[in-house]
């Protein structure tokens, strides 16, 4: 389909794209444009202008704060993450899943602002920002926030940014020491959206889990802590003797789920679970470790 006549803006600082974007009315940020093009094309996204942030340098780097707080750009593409040696040496399940991502094409153009910005169901980085305990910077005309993963992500393609606000950077904190972080998906095919997506994140000292985040995604509309979860886990020994009662404090009955052609609500629920206790069943046998893995299913379900 052809693209709709729209005003193009290509700010040249950070300041300057804020105002745009509070100025033109109906005005939509474009960073690498792997899901707004193609919204434009189907016609689902009607903007007024698209003002583009891709080459802006305050948006653009990676960064460690004095207290090892991995700092990334919202304009960094996947791929930048994927092979810088900071990511993968602080965060690394941040670098393996930016390396899994789709493909080279979209992974060289695709960033992980857009990503989190988006906030569809299938996205693999907000889930894993949400066990990772992230927070995102914004700026406005209006000012500068920092928002916590837990309130960014606020519904299906939705998230707490206000109109004219633009994400500026993705913290992460330094894991203690001990950590362990596996996140699980399955999916129809390998080059497929996942059905059902788990992350588990447990803070192990002395072979206790002292504290814990486990997050669900693609079945709900938008990140789920599984908090009743978490506290099960909590202060028991890290250790096969987790999977139950983490498993008994999954209630997927209190998760909204939506069916299509790929599976059916239920049938996504179901595979929550067999995610969370794969994910629970690698994390006790990690020492410090991190795990990205996924699985791939040729059934459906109706």
């Amino acid at each position: 389909m052809i693209l709709p006549p729209l005003r193009y803006v290509r700010p040249r600082t950070l300041p300057e794209a804020t105002t745009l974007l509070t100025e033109i009315e109906g005005s939509a940020v474009l960073a690498g444009g792997q899901s707004m093009i193609n919204a434009l094309k189907l016609d689902l996204a009607q903007p007024t202008a698209l003002v583009d942030v891709h080459r802006l340098d305050e948006l653009r780097g990676i960064e460690v704060t004095a207290d090892g707080t991995l700092v990334i750009g919202a304009a960094v593409t996947y791929a930048e993450i994927a092979a810088s040696p900071v990511v993968r040496r602080l965060q690394p399940s941040v670098a393996e899943m930016a390396a899994g991502l789709v493909d080279r094409q979209v992974r060289n153009r695709g960033t992980i602002g857009g990503n989190c910005c988006l906030n569809d169901p299938t996205n693999n980085f907000p889930p894993l920002l949400a066990a990772l305990g992230a927070w995102f910077h914004t700026a406005s005309a209006a000012g500068r926030r920092s928002i916590t993963a837990d309130t960014f992500f606020s519904g299906s393609l939705a998230t707490s940014l206000r109109p004219g606000e633009l994400l500026t950077s993705v913290h992460i904190r330094l894991l203690p020491v001990g950590t362990r972080v596996v996140h699980r998906h399955l999916q129809l095919a390998a080059d497929s959206w996942a059905l059902a997506r788990v992350v588990v994140r447990l803070d192990v000292i002395d072979d206790v889990v002292d504290g814990a985040r486990v997050v669900l995604g693609a079945v709900p509309g938008s990140p789920l802590r599984l908090t009743a979860v978490e506290d099960a886990v909590t202060g028991r020994q890290a250790d096969a003797s987790l999977i139950e009662p983490a498993l008994a404090a999954f209630d997927g009955s209190g998760v909204e789920a939506v069916g299509d052609a790929h599976a059916s609500a239920a049938y996504r629920v179901e595979m929550a679970g067999v995610q969370l206790r794969r994910a629970i069943e690698s994390a006790v046998e990690q020492d410090g470790e991190h795990d990205v893995e996924q699985e791939t299913t040729r059934s459906t379900a109706a």
